[in-house]
């Protein structure tokens, strides 16, 4: 695996980069040697963030921890991972069975209740709506309006479909997709 480490308000330093790539190295065993783990570290009110994304063709890990100790983050971060994909090792195989960028023969499926959790991924509510063309703010406005977390809308500027999200903090986010 190869890593892509950057700093956003975070001075990263080669030690810190050496260690984060040796604690990353155990995930290496789940991985073909061309996908590449995206890390974000940051300093945000005092405390350290570490955000990780891998996009192994398709199938996306994503883990991101805040504490005290930037090292602390590091791990929790690999152990959030590793238990991801030991925690859907089953749909993993299903779903992306002839990806060659997961190797599943590592694998080992976490000992948990799978019938509890195949239950838990089931759809139980399914909502039709008319999608209106409209701005960012009003998508905010109206996701406001509604007391939801996040809306779906026709973005009039780009003619896509977009979801406006609120955020840890207060402020919102806004998904594109990308073609």
């Amino acid at each position: 695996m190869k890593y892509n480490i950057t700093g956003k308000n975070f001075k990263t330093y080669r030690r810190l980069e050496e260690q984060i790539e040796k604690k990353f190295d155990r995930l290496d065993k789940y991985f073909s040697e061309d996908i590449t783990a995206n890390i974000v570290l940051s300093h945000e009110r005092g405390k350290d963030k570490i955000e990780v994304t891998i996009n192994a063709q398709g199938a996306l890990f994503r883990a991101e921890e805040v504490t005290d100790d930037v090292y602390e983050g590091i791990d929790l971060a690999v152990d959030k991972l590793t238990s991801q994909i030991k925690r859907f090792k089953g749909k993993l195989q299903k779903r992306y069975q002839n990806n060659k960028a997961l190797k599943f023969e590592f694998l080992e499926e976490e000992p948990e209740d799978i019938e509890e959790e195949d239950e838990q991924m089931k759809v139980v509510r399914e909502k039709k709506f008319e999608l209106r063309p409209m701005d960012v703010e009003e998508a905010i406005l109206e996701m406001e309006m509604l007391e939801h977390d996040f809306f779906v809308f026709m973005n009039s500027d780009t003619e896509t479909v977009n979801v406006v999200y609120r955020r840890k903090g207060g402020k919102y986010g806004l998904l594109e997709p990308q073609y």
